[in-house]
């Protein structure tokens, strides 16, 4: 079982800060899935920047979202961002 999500913060370049409920944090990086499915409606960082938690993982309003899963093992844990 993956820890939840608790936290999410967009960043610039397409980084997310995100906390979990294990205490962990970190950087995701999306820009590598971009260009791939209901992904290309983040690629306007307009649209990337309304982000939010839900249940246990993370979605953008324009109804993309991703498995709680994946952003684990994907979030570079213990990055911080200034």
């Amino acid at each position: 079982m993956y820890p939840s999500v608790k936290t999410v913060i967009p960043r610039d370049d397409y980084l997310l800060e995100i906390s979990f409920s294990n205490g962990e944090s970190g950087v995701l990086d999306m820009k590598p899935y971009l260009d791939f499915g209901i992904f290309n409606r983040i690629k306007d960082y307009r649209c990337f920047v309304k982000v939010a938690v839900a249940f246990d993982t993370i979605e953008w309003e324009s109804g993309a979202d991703l498995d709680p899963e994946f952003v684990y093992d994907k979030c570079q844990k213990g990055t911080v961002l200034s």
